[in-house]
């Protein structure tokens, strides 16, 4: 599927370009895209790669990882029936996701990565994205968001009045959307278009050593020895870390600030501001100090860790170029423009406005590209209007669908995709269609 869609990008921008006399354009556009994918994109996710996978390889070695995969298993076990019990990809995943309903991007594309490695490490046809997979992707196009963090700040930074109004609407629309994605995903994976090919045609994977004939198993594949026990003054130590993370929080929500005190409302918003605020230096504490004090090499784990996620940041460029040219193109050919002239007799009866469409069409494609949108549908429709809260929230409540796939599919090689476009795309449609209605019932 994605062979097709790519190449109908790619041969659709170059018509439309040469019939609306954009060809220089498009070509400007091909050749901008290639470098951002590779120096906008790929090389700071490289650090963020570094940081993050350090940090998942420190909890992990620490007994965290298996701990909060235990905690959740009842509901991930129903979410992902493929995936063991106690495999690592299950603590991922949770991480990702908690990550996502933080609002904390830079934290959980790596966090994803890592849950996508571990899941590939259990695919029996490589190369095929299996139904954990395609399920963990559609999670991650429609995970619940509890604060929309970057449409806030853009209502904010337009002095809206209430820029935090659309919380409670982006909850919503999300809780929809994460029902939508589990839904579409069970039931696209029974579909015979969807289903997996008979696994003779393929052979287990075998690692470098077993090829080799080498005995003992790779490195990373070793058993790690059990960290050590927390000593009860360790435990004192840990709990003095919360208890002053938790003060900060305190003093963020309650302390001092200009204006008026808010309601309840507004005292829960700062409370999840606060705690999307807080969480990555949390972490970042946590994380080391607990597996120092389990007697884990913290250095030596985090820079193997750091390792892996340069290696893993480098293999998805080809994947980024790929795609990020194939949507540039597209755009600076008039595919977004036309599309909105097609879809806005269709859409008409659900009364999703036409002003909202550009941004409904760009908003898979582009992340930076639809905070533009976003941005001037603020500026020309007004911060409180009804049409910038209803872009908000669609904002806030759906995912560059195809930035997710190539980058998290890329990091596994995995070219088959199967129905996951599919899911995410049913995940999109589903939360933006929601964030117009329940804006509607809301603010109008």
């Amino acid at each position: 599927m994605l062979n097709y869609l790519w190449l109908g990008m790619l041969v659709g921008a170059v018509i439309l370009a040469g019939a609306s006399g954009r060809l220089e354009l498009l070509t400007g556009r091909a050749l901008e895209m290639a470098r951002v994918a590779v120096l906008e994109v790929a090389l700071p996710l490289v650090g963020l790669m570094a940081l993050w996978l350090g940090m998942m390889r420190l909890a992990e070695r620490a007994g965290l990882v298996q701990a909060l995969a235990r905690a959740l298993r009842p509901v991930m076990r129903r979410l992902f029936p493929d995936v063991p019990g106690d495999h690592p990809a299950m603590g991922a995943m949770v991480l990702n996701l908690a990550a996502n309903m933080l609002g904390l991007g830079n934290a959980a594309t790596p966090l994803g990565l890592r849950a996508m490695r571990e899941l590939d490490k259990l695919n029996p046809q490589p190369g095929t994205a299996t139904n954990a997979m395609c399920t963990f992707l559609a999670l991650n196009t429609g995970s619940v968001q509890l604060v929309p963090v970057t449409a806030m700040a853009v209502l904010a930074a337009q002095q809206a009045r209430e820029p935090t109004a659309i919380v409670g609407t982006a909850l919503v629309a999300t809780l929809c959307s994460a029902v939508t994605a589990v839904t579409a995903a069970k039931v696209l994976e029974r579909l015979r278009w969807f289903r997996l090919p008979p696994r003779e045609a393929t052979s287990p994977r075998r690692t470098s050593n077993e090829e080799s004939g080498a005995a003992s198993p790779p490195v990373e594949e070793q058993a790690q020895p059990e960290p050590a026990p927390l000593a009860w003054w360790g435990l004192l130590l840990l709990w003095g870390l919360v208890v002053f993370f938790v003060a900060l929080w305190a003093v963020q929500v309650w302390g001092p600030r200009d204006g008026a005190a808010p309601g309840v409302a507004g005292w829960a918003v700062r409370g999840l501001q606060g705690l999307s605020q807080l969480a990555v230096p949390f972490l970042l504490a946590w994380f080391p100090l607990y597996a120092a004090l389990r007697r884990v090499r913290v250095y030596e784990e985090f820079v193997a860790g750091a390792r892996e996620g340069f290696e893993v940041a480098v293999r998805i460029i080809p994947y980024l170029v790929a795609m990020l040219v194939a949507i540039g193109m597209f755009r600076a050919a008039g595919g977004v423009e036309l599309l909105s002239r097609w879809l806005t007799p269709v859409l008409g009866w659900l009364g999703f406005p036409a002003e909202l469409l550009p941004l409904a069409l760009v908003r898979p494609l582009s992340g930076s590209g639809a905070l533009g949108v976003f941005t001037e549908l603020v500026r020309t429709h007004g911060p409180d209007s009804l049409l910038a809260r209803m872009g908000g929230t669609l904002y806030g409540s759906t995912e560059t669908t195809f930035y997710v796939l190539a980058v998290y599919f890329g990091a596994v090689g995995v070219q088959r995709i199967r129905h996951a476009l599919w899911a995410g795309l049913t995940t999109d449609v589903v939360a933006m269609v929601v964030s117009v209605w329940v804006c509607r019932w809301v603010f109008d």
